[in-house]
């Protein structure tokens, strides 16, 4: 199972629509966690200004906003199978 970390906070409305995409996008096997990077100052140092931001773990590989159904699904399609962030 292909698993991906979304790097957002509350209130970020591109974090939302973001979300929206996902969910509009996500395919069986594929699982997305969302990380609050409010949460640690070493994730807002990261990614304070380029949320949303999709990680898998695993790769390092990583997906910036702005994206859209065909660069999710292509970056998605990518990944290694098993990518477990842990976070």
């Amino acid at each position: 199972m292909k698993t991906l970390v979304l790097m957002t906070t509350a209130g970020c409305h591109l974090c939302e629509v973001a979300e929206q995409l996902i969910v509009e996008t996500l395919t069986t096997g594929c699982v997305v966690e969302a990380q609050d990077i409010a949460e640690s100052d070493a994730l807002i140092d990261q990614y304070g200004i380029r949320i949303p931001v999709l990680v898998c773990e695993q790769s390092g590989v990583e997906l910036g906003w702005p994206f859209d159904q065909t660069q999710l699904a292509e970056f998605i399609a990518q990944l290694p199978e098993g990518a477990l962030p842990h976070l």
